[in-house]
């Protein structure tokens, strides 16, 4: 049975990499800030919740001892919290906010990690999913034929820069731990307004398919659905 932790996972694109998961016989740990939000998400798809705050040490190691007091070990960890405020004008930009995305999407992708390194070191298969963006694509940004070319999101796309790169230093510095970034789509989630996008199934495929590699499957690398995506 493969012990997978997803962050951020009562709702959207976590929630639904949750459900796929279960349905292929993964415990799926149900990470989310919120206790209720969480236990309801957990219930509801067959998960186990754990709370779990990605900005805060403390939590996040709480989170880690749970899971390594039940299971004694995690397979696959699935970094996807993740924070947004894409209609901020760029004029009321502040370092305050800027400090707030980062350290939810960047920052707390260290902590989980290094948190859940000891329990992925005894695994047979560790895999590490990095829930990035093309807005973090310096190719794609500048490709008049791809859509993230004409979306000036100036701190989350650097923030998803940030997790693409610490994606290829984990595949480098930690090779027995398989690690990869992967772009879902323009979905439609809470994230995007839920007005616009592709659905939330669709955008999870990608994120479920590199949780599931074998052995011999890809590290330090970037994946859409359609394959690898550029730098």
């Amino acid at each position: 049975m493969t012990t997978t932790l997803i962050t951020g996972a009562n709702k959207g694109l976590g929630r639904e990499t949750a459900r796929q998961l279960i349905a292929r016989g993964h415990t799926v740990y149900i990470g989310a800030r919120s206790a209720e939000r969480g236990e309801a998400a957990a219930a509801e798809l067959g998960g186990r919740f754990v709370r779990l705050d990605v900005t805060d040490d403390a939590s996040v190691a709480a989170a880690l001892r749970v899971i390594e007091e039940r299971e004694g070990h995690l397979d696959v960890l699935v970094n996807n919290a993740g924070v947004a405020n894409p209609a901020l004008d760029v004029d009321a930009l502040t370092g305050a906010g800027a400090l707030a995305e980062f350290d939810t999407n960047a920052v707390g992708v260290i902590r989980v990690t290094q948190a859940a390194l000891p329990l992925l070191r005894r695994s047979g298969n560790p895999v590490v999913v990095n829930v990035s963006s093309g807005l973090g694509s310096f190719w794609a940004v500048t490709s008049p034929e791809r859509h993230e070319s004409r979306s000036p999101f100036v701190v989350y796309a650097a923030t998803k820069a940030a997790v693409s790169m610490l994606t290829v230093q984990y595949a480098k510095a930690v090779p027995e731990i398989k690690f990869n970034a992967v772009e879902p789509g323009y979905t439609s989630t809470d994230l995007t307004g839920n007005v616009a996008g592709q659905p939330v199934a669709e955008g999870a495929e990608v994120i479920v398919r590199l949780a599931t590699i074998g052995e011999d499957g890809p590290t330090g690398t970037f994946q859409e659905k359609t394959g690898e995506l550029p730098w």
